[in-house]
């Protein structure tokens, strides 16, 4: 069993940064691929981007490489999510996830992760 809190969000103005944080309790951190994902009223949760146990391996979506990235301090149980260049489109509550399945052709879908923060919510005015 993992519990995990996500913090860090807030409102921000359009070209600013974020760094997102999720701390873990409960099994060892590094068993766990952790995954970032978000969800935009009315739309579906969307992957983001995603860290293997050891934080040697990264993945992340397609249309956000490059202003997102994912690490992992597992000697403070944590994963963060950095975020650059914030656009309006990138407001959404964003969720960590916990799994212990390595399978980076599944990673991006929100059914492989076993365990969910609540979510923090990242507004982004123009």
């Amino acid at each position: 069993q993992v519990q995990l809190v996500e913090s860090g969000g807030g409102l921000v103005q359009a070209g600013d940064s974020l760094r997102l944080s999720c701390a873990a309790s409960g099994r060892p951190f590094s068993s766990y691929v952790m995954g970032w994902f978000r969800q935009a009223p009315g739309k579906e949760r969307e992957f983001v981007a995603a860290i293997s146990g050891s934080g040697g391996s990264t993945y992340y979506a397609e249309s956000e490489k490059g202003r997102f990235t994912i690490s992992r301090d597992n000697a403070k149980n944590t994963v963060f999510l950095q975020v650059n260049s914030l656009k309006p489109d990138d407001t959404a509550v964003y969720f960590c996830a916990a799994t212990l399945t390595f399978d980076r052709w599944l990673l991006t879908t929100p059914q492989t992760y076993d365990y969910w923060g609540q979510g923090t919510q990242v507004t982004v005015s123009s």
